[in-house]
């Protein structure tokens, strides 16, 4: 396997390329794979950080969005967790779910973490602890659970 690097940045030190390459795998799940036109760009990203994985051709094959309290819920939130197409199955989701988790307990301690995720994804997130909240409801057409990782000391 070649060599992947981790990068974790601010939105106001993400360079053009490393956003470019960022909203272009968002666009390949979330639009074109999912065909789905919805609104990427929701005016979150600017006060998020934002988790991406990356080849060293630059290329982002993992990625989240790390969203602080009060933009998306009162909580911290995860977002736009996506990978891949060709590294998918290599566990690289899993990794961006993990290391997005740790980072955000610790920019935000002592907060729950609450999500919108795909319904098909719930055992996913079921397995880092997410708790399902409500009704299923349709984003973009796309049913979604609300979910919960409550903090726990």
């Amino acid at each position: 396997m070649e060599t992947l690097s981790w990068h974790l940045k601010k939105w106001e030190e993400l360079t053009a390329t490393e956003l470019y390459g960022i909203l272009q795998l968002r666009v390949d799940v979330f639009v074109v794979e999912q065909n789905c036109p919805y609104p990427e760009l929701d005016g979150k990203d600017l006060k998020c950080s934002h988790l991406w994985i990356s080849d060293a051709n630059g290329r982002v094959h993992a990625c989240s969005r790390l969203v602080p309290p009060g933009v998306s819920y009162n909580e911290a939130s995860i977002g736009r967790v996506a990978s891949s197409l060709v590294m998918r199955r290599e566990g690289l989701g899993r990794e961006v779910m993990k290391r997005s988790i740790e980072q955000q307990q610790k920019s935000y301690p002592g907060l729950d973490i609450r999500i919108s995720a795909q319904s098909y994804l719930q055992k996913f997130y079921e397995s880092f602890g997410f708790e399902v909240e409500g009704e299923e409801y349709l984003e973009d057409d796309i049913p979604h659970k609300e979910m919960v990782l409550k903090y726990s000391l």
